[in-house]
């Protein structure tokens, strides 16, 4: 062999080599994880609205959980609490009021259910949390059960103690609120409430007590679901069932029907608030009465004649628990049974019901369809 070719055969190596080196350091630059990353799911997009109540609550000392101030904090406050948020879901939020929830007004509730509808159609958005005070969160999660229309997880979550308490539970309230929204398994499950480690469907969530943090409850169901460990364990199946409500529209309603509960107790058939309800306008009323829909005598007469002027009535109890079935007479005066729901919840149907339709016999297939 020449020493000419020699040299061609070294040159060729030399340049073999560079260009293998030049591969390898390009292969080794490369992150080890990165054909994970092409593959891994960015963050779901939880969008949360702050409507005030205790969990934005302050007040002059740590020990105070009466008699403090509610609504204080804003939505920027309440998520830079909760620093840990950030390893759930990219979060972004407003503020839509920021009051007590005792002041809770239905203008509020159909400026909220709008702009949930609105939220919940960006592609951009996977779900919602919103921050609510105890004393009416069960009806505002009932009211927009009945009238949004979407899969996505909406999640309603408070608190029993304000924020600079001690031991406050709303930090980990709002944690375990986005912690539910945020999972793919949340979806189709309608409007939840989620508090102190249950997960309350809309449709069986009460509050039931002043003061405790597990007052949330569903009594006679129990949960949906708990928190554990920060997984979720559901103990019901999602449920996509339509009613006959689930497709009304309030894009165009500015104002709700008047609808007043009148409570019974002893001594209180007198018919009084029920005359000043009727005087006010009242299109419904939903009557609290004593054990299975026990209704005195002479309120049952100043009903009927409520009936017959074209006032719709529906008949609940004041009991935590149990079905109002009422005798088939009481039915033929075109009383309608709440059957499951508390006064509170069967007002807010009967307000619904009355935008749909004012037939007795539509709203009794109303209440039949959506009493559990």
């Amino acid at each position: 062999m020449t020493a000419t070719l020699m040299e061609r055969l070294k040159g060729t190596h030399a340049v073999l080599s560079v260009l293998l080196c030049f591969v390898s350091l390009l292969l080794f630059s490369l992150p080890v994880h990165a054909a994970g990353d092409l593959n891994k799911e960015p963050k779901p997009h939880v969008y949360i609205i702050a409507t005030g109540g205790t969990i934005a609550g302050a007040a002059g000392s740590a020990a105070v959980t009466v008699g403090y101030k509610a609504g204080e904090l804003t939505v920027e406050q309440l998520i830079e609490s909760v620093p840990e948020l950030g390893s759930l879901a990219r979060l972004t939020g407003e503020q839509l009021c920021n009051i007590d929830s005792k002041d809770m007004q239905e203008d509020i509730w159909l400026r909220l259910a709008k702009r949930v509808h609105e939220v919940a159609k960006r592609k951009d958005v996977d779900a919602i949390v919103i921050t609510h005070g105890t004393d009416t969160m069960e009806e505002t999660a009932y009211f927009l059960q009945k009238v949004l229309h979407t899969d996505k997880p909406v999640v309603l979550t408070a608190a029993m103690r304000p924020a600079t308490a001690i031991s406050a539970d709303g930090p980990m309230n709002l944690w375990e609120a986005v912690r539910t929204a945020a999972d793919k398994s949340s979806a189709q499950r309608g409007v939840l409430v989620v508090m102190n480690g249950q997960i309350n469907s809309a449709e069986t969530v009460t509050k039931t007590n002043t003061q405790t943090l597990q007052s949330f409850q569903s009594l006679g169901s129990g949960p949906a679901g708990v928190i554990a460990g920060g997984k979720i364990f559901w103990r019901q199946r999602p449920s996509s069932a339509g009613t006959k409500i689930s497709d009304l529209s309030l894009q165009h309603v500015s104002q709700l029907p008047k609808v007043r509960i009148i409570y019974g107790y002893v001594g209180g058939d007198d018919g009084l608030f029920l005359k000043a309800a009727l005087d006010d306008g009242a299109k419904g009323i939903v009557y609290a009465a004593c054990g299975n829909g026990s209704i005195p005598e002479r309120m049952e007469s100043m009903l009927q004649k409520a009936v017959a002027s074209g006032v719709m009535v529906v008949i609940g109890s004041r009991c935590k628990e149990g079905i109002v079935l009422l005798p088939e007479e009481l039915k033929k005066e075109h009383f309608i049974p709440s059957g499951t729901l508390s006064p509170q919840k069967a007002k807010i149907l009967l307000q619904l019901a009355l935008v749909k339709s004012d037939s007795v016999a539509d709203i009794q297939e109303i209440y039949e369809e959506n009493s559990l």
